[in-house]
Formats: C-alpha cells, structure tokens, sequence
C-alpha cells in the first residue's frame, strides 16, 4: 500500500498572485506483522503515475443564468481537464446547478507530474475570485493531486485552500520600473525590490489606516434621534467596529438600539433569472443595547475571520454594511427624579406600556481581508491530508 501526504508549507490560506507551495510525498506503509510476505514484489508497490493542480470551481444555484452557448455536458467535461479548452470550463449538473471550473495548470496543457518526493509550487492568478460561500455562488479552491497504481484505479487527493483578493489593489508589474533606467552606482548598496505580497499589505495598510471620523445625524420626523461616530469606514478581517452614540442632544427618546453586521449579494444584471432580483442579505455579529435615558453609548462590533472581504466578479457582487434599528417611543416619561424625591429614597419606575416605532437606516463600510498567516491561526485549519491508495 502506498501513503500520499500533502503538506501545505506556508498554510491553508493565500493572497491571489502569491505562489502556494505543497510538499507532496509517496511512501509504502510497512505491511503488518502478522502477513507473510509471498514474494519479494509483495514489499514493493509501484506507482504508475503522479499529477498536481489547482482548481477554482465555482458552483451557482437555479438564481444564476448562463449563456446555453457556454455549457459543457458531463461528458465533455471529463475530457477537458485532459484536453485543457481554455481557463474557464463549464458544465452543467442535475436539479438544475450549474458549475464552472477555473483550472490553472502548470504549463499550457498538462499538469505538474510529482516524483517520489516533490515540492509542487504554482502562482495564483491575480484576477482569481475569492473563496466564498454565498446563497447563489459559491467559489471554492483545492489542490487535485491525481495518482495511479499499476493496474488499480485512480485515486485524487483534494487539498483545500482558501483564496484572498484585495480589491482595488492594482499590481506593481504593471507599472514601469524607473529604478532600472536610472544609472547605476556600484558603490551603493543592492536593495531587494519588494514582493508583490509586501506591496499588497502596504496597501491594505493605507486603505484600512484611521482617518477623520464620521458624524451621522440621525432623525425622524418628529426630531433628532442620536449623533453617531464612526472612526474609520474601510476595516480589515479580524477588526472592531467602533463607534460612538450621543443622545445628549436628541429630541426623540430611544429606547434601545441595535447593529448588524450584513453582507449584500447582489448577481450581476446579465446572469439574473429574473429581471427584479433582490440582492441576498445574511447577517452576522450584532450589537445590542438599551439606551433608555443614557446620553452616549458605545459600538463595538467585531468582524469575523471566516467571512469573505467585499469583491466584484463577472457573476456576483458582494458588499457589507451597517443595519441599524433604533425603537423611538412617542410616550412622556420623567428621565430624572427631583433632588427631594432621592432625599427620601425613591427611585424612578418605567412607564408600565410604551407606544414604540422601529426605524432602519444602513451604513455601507467595506471590509478587506488581513495577513493570511493571522487567518490561519485563528481559524486553526488543517495543514497536512493523507490518503492511502
């Protein structure tokens, strides 16, 4: 029996255009003690062949239109994972899902073939999508480590990554490298010109970074309601929402308040079933409080590492926003109690019944991923899969 393992060097989770690296290493398991070994070709398995490569496959539900001109049957898509027909393959499935696979090779046509021991290495393409678990898309990554024995089956090994995209960062290859036509002087010393990886987390730095705070005020018909704060609208993975409520001001008493951290999913015109479809809206962390004659209250909503950052691609868009809910009452109520009545040991009691209105105001912020390596550690995924062919 042979043992596949595939180790993934620098974890599970990676920025697009950075390279992933995965150990990957054959070995025969001992047989047991208590067997005989027959003959001497009994010690030894042979391995017919090996193969390694990333794949994107990218599942839609009956929400999600496609082009009939652009769908593969079952059987056609068989061949073309051999018979590369481009970067984008589709194929249709059952109960009506639809799937498409993104397969980046080594090469133009035929995949990285690993030896007994090998370190498969591959880049991610920049204008990959993001891992994502939406309610009509889903995106999802894995290493496809095919292998053979003589006269056996195939059997695959699938390695599951999980996939960042910084949205708005434009690569600096892009750009004209002036240093290298500038002259060169022997007597200064050679700096190493930063990764693409440094460069993208210098540019998270300068999107997430604190600027001036933002003041919102909030009313109804009837009156002021709060004044919110807002420190900063731009937040990476793993961060506090924070923010500040000032009632010393308002006109209209609220009661209690509540913040919901929503993600919006919204298809893109081309590929909606219908023509009026809602975007989906899920919710995550939440926020509550009972403000009842307080002046200033407090948010601190944290973002979780699961979540997919905001992106945009061909198929979907996904954005995130603040849902508030304040509950107004209309009703007179006595917020503070006269000097002689706390003299003489009373104390205030809430009106028995409360007319109430709920009003709903949302606040778009966007959310970009963080380091991979804190993501790895906070979710704590698994680093190395077996499989025993």
């Amino acid at each position: 029996m042979i043992e596949v393992t595939a180790k993934l060097v620098r974890g599970p989770v990676y920025l697009a255009g950075e390279s992933v690296e995965c150990y990957i290493t054959f070995s025969n398991t001992p047989a047991p003690i208590h067997k005989r070994s027959q003959s001497n070709s009994d010690a030894f398995e042979s391995l017919a062949w090996a193969s390694a490569q990333i794949h994107c496959q990218c599942t839609t539900n009956s929400k999600v239109s496609y082009p009939d001109g652009n769908l593969f049957t079952a059987e056609e898509m068989s061949t073309a994972n051999t018979e590369v027909k481009g970067d984008m393959l589709y194929y249709q499935q059952s109960q009506g899902f639809y799937s498409v696979i993104f397969a980046y090779l080594q090469g133009k046509a035929n995949p990285k073939i690993v030896s007994i021991s090998d370190l498969y290495s591959e880049v991610l393409p920049s204008e990959a999508p993001p891992s994502y678990r939406g309610q009509a898309v889903k995106y999802s990554y894995k290493i496809t480590i095919g292998m053979q024995r003589v006269n056996c089956p195939i059997k695959l090994l699938r390695v599951p990554l999980r996939v960042l995209v910084v949205s708005g960062f434009q690569d600096a290859s892009l750009c004209g490298d002036s240093e290298e036509l500038a002259p060169s002087n022997p007597f200064l010393q050679i700096q190493q010109k930063e990764t693409p990886f440094d460069l993208a987390m210098q540019a998270l730095q300068n999107l997430t970074a604190k600027r001036s705070p933002n003041f919102y005020n909030i009313t109804k018909s009837q009156g002021k309601v709060v004044r919110f704060c807002l420190f900063k609208q731009a937040y990476k993975l793993g961060e506090d929402i924070v923010g500040t409520f000032d009632f010393s001001e308002a006109t209209v008493p609220c009661v209690q308040f509540s913040v919901v951290l929503q993600s919006e999913e919204e298809i893109a015109p081309g590929c909606r079933r219908w023509a009026k479809q809602s975007p989906a809206v899920v919710s995550y962390t939440k926020y509550h409080e009972v403000c009842l004659s307080l002046k200033h209250s407090q948010l601190i909503l944290p973002i979780p590492l699961h979540i997919t950052p905001g992106f945009t691609t061909d198929l979907v868009t996904l954005q995130w926003r603040l849902h508030f809910e304040f509950v107004t009452s209309d009703t007179q109520m006595i917020h503070e109690l006269p000097s002689s009545d706390l003299e003489n040991g009373n104390v205030w009691r809430g009106p028995p019944t409360l007319n109430i209105e709920t009003m709903v105001w949302n606040l778009p912020i966007k959310i970009y991923p963080t380091t991979p390596l804190q993501i790895s550690q906070g979710l704590q995924t698994q680093l190395k899969h077996r499989l025993a062919v």
